[in-house]
């Protein structure tokens, strides 16, 4: 995945590494990646799946791509709108889109509202939605408000190198200082004071909202297509797994070892379900 894209969609630039040069003359196959990472996410997979022509794509806020304006906040729902646009630029129906964790949640929604733009959908370690209960809406919202008030902090974390950004990254995940490092290069800037994020700030603030149980059940029972499920052995989304597999009208599972970044970590095992899913 050696190739940088970008594409203008509504006043923003969506930055991506593809697995093949430009043009993109075939359909791709999108890569959507988790909160606060970026695109160099799928780097150990796309080199397990050289014969695919992965697309991963960056969410407004994250990597190389635009943040939203100073008046804009980042709503859930708004990438899926982003990836709405996008297709239709693109005249991109029917793809198959694989999804770490956030990007997972993100392909869901757009699945069950638009099943004309998704084929076949991969999620790794993400299943459902975060959601809470509809009696903690006031609070989410108080929450979320305060959040956005709260005096900004001076400036961003800086680091005297590319190296130590992805030793702060790694003391937060479940991966090793190689994998810590593609998100690192790809995700910092050199600046007067050091080496800091490119993302923007604004992502850490708290939700506004949160969909209840109900209406992320309702979400999942919409998707309509194949769907893999990879979980790792130590991801994020046990605890849940049974009932959101439950809600999915046609669903694969499979286990892999390893923790949330999976994908980064155990990549051949990744790419070997993923290989037999498609190709089925």
């Amino acid at each position: 995945m050696h190739y940088p894209v970008s594409f203008s969609v509504a006043q923003l630039q969506l930055a991506a590494l593809s697995q093949q040069p430009l043009p993109l003359n075939t359909k791709p196959t999108l890569c959507l990646h988790g909160w606060l990472d970026n695109a160099a996410s799928f780097i150990p997979l796309a080199a397990r799946l050289p014969d695919l022509p992965l697309l991963a794509l960056e969410f407004p806020g994250h990597g190389h791509s635009s943040h939203r304006g100073a008046d804009a906040h980042y709503y859930f729902f708004d990438w899926v709108q982003d990836l709405v646009a996008l297709c239709r630029q693109q005249h991109w129906q029917q793809l198959t889109i694989i999804g770490h964790s956030m990007g997972g949640m993100v392909a869901t929604a757009l699945a069950a509202a638009f099943p004309e733009l998704v084929e076949r959908l991969v999620l790794i370690d993400s299943l459902g939605f975060i959601t809470d209960v509809p009696s903690n809406t006031a609070k989410q919202l108080r929450d979320g408000i305060n959040s956005r008030l709260k005096p900004a902090a001076s400036r961003k974390p800086c680091y005297s190198s590319v190296a130590e950004a992805a030793a702060a990254r790694q003391r937060q995940s479940d991966f090793d200082q190689s994998e810590a490092l593609l998100l690192a290069q790809r995700g910092t800037m050199q600046t007067a004071a050091g080496w800091t994020w490119r993302a923007d700030m604004r992502l850490r603030h708290s939700s506004v909202y949160r969909l209840s149980p109900a209406q992320a059940e309702t979400l999942m029972r919409a998707v309509q297509c194949p769907v893999l499920a990879i979980l790792a052995d130590d991801g994020m989304v046990t605890g849940r797994a049974a009932h959101c597999i439950s809600c999915f009208t046609s669903v694969q599972q499979v286990n892999v070892t390893g923790g949330h970044h999976c994908h980064m970590t155990q990549p051949e095992q990744v790419a070997q379900a993923i290989r037999h899913f498609i190709q089925a």
